[in-house]
């Protein structure tokens, strides 16, 4: 790589770069969301008595270990397909930042994944909706992430 192609990439990585400011604020956003499905997790145990550990029992009139409350379940598997979806996005949105893609079309993936995740949390853990919304909320994040691991790809072959 040559000394002015090392110092645009670097430059596609600062705050120089609105398409690297766009992402940093929608990245906030998403870890907001996910921690915030951290304290909603909390929230469900507390307000259904559905500890795990024996020792959680004391933080509540609970009697015993209760693994299975359908809405505790039901926020921590919103929580996992986060886990799951959002931090191959995050990585991968990255390394397209990095690309350095065209600026109009990365803030609207950008802003499309992050309320495609925003939805998918609140038709899956706060009002369960009949599908086909989660599928979709889900596949619109799951699509965009294709989409820019395989420009990122086709972009960076050329240094293989």
């Amino acid at each position: 790589m040559e000394r002015n192609e090392t110092i645009l990439s670097l430059s596609l990585l600062s705050t120089d770069n609105p398409v690297f400011n766009c992402y940093c604020f929608w990245t906030s956003v998403l870890v907001i969301k996910m921690l915030m499905m951290t304290l909603l997790t909390a929230f469900k145990r507390f307000s259904k008595k559905a500890f795990v550990n024996p020792e959680d029992l004391k933080l509540s009139k609970a009697s015993d270990v209760q693994l299975n409350d359908p809405d505790v379940e039901r926020v921590r598997r919103a929580h996992l397909n986060d886990l799951e979806s959002i931090l191959p996005y995050l990585l991968i949105a990255l390394a397209y930042v990095a690309s350095g893609p065209n600026a109009t079309t990365a803030r609207i993936l950008f802003c499309l994944a992050a309320t495609g995740r925003i939805l998918h949390t609140a038709v899956y853990a706060f009002r369960p909706v009949p599908q086909p919304s989660r599928a979709i909320s889900f596949f619109l994040t799951f699509t965009i992430t294709i989409y820019m691991a395989f420009c990122v790809l086709i972009k960076m072959a050329k240094y293989i």
